[in-house]
């Protein structure tokens, strides 16, 4: 057979062609990547208080796993040990890497890991395109190489499709199926050129999925256009909790009310009708005048644990009621994410997984 690195440099063969596939966040994961927040104007005027919980979030998530960081410099590395330490971090979890990025958002402009357990080579790697969200935060040169440094260090295959895809588009469930929306992967800013049916076409043969479902907008304040990962996540494989607004006065309501109306009626690749499971949006996280995307959908899952996003807020509590259903053999932890949010997302943004293979 040819080698699969020529195969994956000269673009002779898809990963899904080869049998390599996305594994679903709730299976078995190696590591956690992170690009070290740096960016001042992410977190106008307050980058300094988003330390304390992206520490927390490092520890919990080190208990069952390794976490890989990217930092600029060895200056960047000393600023990130002081914060873990102080966090009680245990640091022979954690592994740096001079990887210099223009922002935080690992899971947008980090690696996509696919895996085929049968395969001589079991793991390579999606390097897509990154244009921070249809050119909106300039520049994002260094963001747009971290998957081929990634790719390097790790001595993996990667392949190169040529389109703007970002990890907080797209959720799975390890199976076949991607749960998608259509206000972000369809919107001109990423790839006007690619109709719908292309678009789907690049899925199937770059994630290894063969069955896509779509909803329609995502949740106001989120500046990427509609993620996924705001709104819609799998909690198994044929489960997924999905966030609604009862207050039907609030501009979340309307688009939220549709989203789960097309997700009552969807089936997954077996056929099989899609559980839902609602979870509660929190009250308006308003900061500067500004409506941020707050939502406890923007969850980690992780070996151990589910990381979830909490607002100071009365739905905080039966937020993470519910997902305690949701993952019986997993620690549900709720970490303030208030100060986060004000860069327009939260943990789930914040990372990539690796999996295990």
């Amino acid at each position: 057979m040819e080698d699969i690195f020529e195969l994956a440099k000269t673009g002779a063969a898809t990963p899904a062609s080869l049998g390599y596939y996305f594994p679903a966040e709730f299976d078995p994961q190696e590591s956690m990547w992170l690009s070290w927040p740096h960016k001042e104007a992410s977190w106008p005027g307050k980058i300094e208080t988003i330390y304390a919980p992206y520490s927390l979030f490092i520890k919990e998530v080190s208990k069952g796993q390794k976490v890989n960081i990217n930092v600029a410099d060895e200056a960047m590395k000393t600023f990130a040990l002081a914060h873990l330490e102080k966090a009680g971090v245990d640091l022979s979890q954690i592994r740096f890497h001079f990887f210099p990025t223009n922002d935080a958002w690992c899971r947008d402009h980090g690696p996509a890991f696919l895996i085929n357990p049968k395969a001589d080579v079991k793991k390579v790697l999606v390097k897509w395109n990154y244009n921070a969200w249809g050119e909106k935060y300039p520049p994002h040169d260094l963001d747009n190489q971290i998957p081929i440094k990634i790719a390097e260090e790790l001595g993996i295959p990667y392949f190169t499709p040529g389109m703007v895809m970002e990890g907080g588009s797209v959720e799975f469930n390890g199976k076949g199926t991607l749960l998608t929306s259509e206000a972000c992967l369809l919107n001109e800013n990423r790839n006007p050129h690619l109709k719908q049916a292309q678009i789907e076409r690049y899925l199937q043969d770059f994630y290894g999925v063969n069955h896509i479902l779509w909803v329609g907008d995502g949740i106001v304040g989120d500046d990427t256009d509609g993620h996924i990962d705001d709104i819609t996540r799998f909690v198994n494989e044929d489960t997924v909790v999905t966030v609604v607004e009862e207050n039907v006065a609030d501009e979340n309501h309307g688009l939220l009310t549709e989203n789960l109306k097309r997700l009552n009626k969807m089936r997954l690749e077996n056929g099989k009708q899609l559980n839902v499971v609602e979870l509660p949006m929190p009250a308006p996280v308003i900061y500067d005048d500004q409506r941020l995307p707050a939502s406890y959908a923007n969850f980690y899952i992780a070996n151990e644990s589910v990381i979830v996003p909490t607002f100071r807020d009365k739905n905080d509590q039966k937020a993470l009621d519910i997902l305690t259903d949701c993952f019986p053999t997993r620690r549900i932890v709720g970490i303030d994410s208030t100060d986060i949010i004000w860069g327009l997302g939260s943990f789930h943004c914040l990372s990539q997984q690796e999996p295990s293979v």
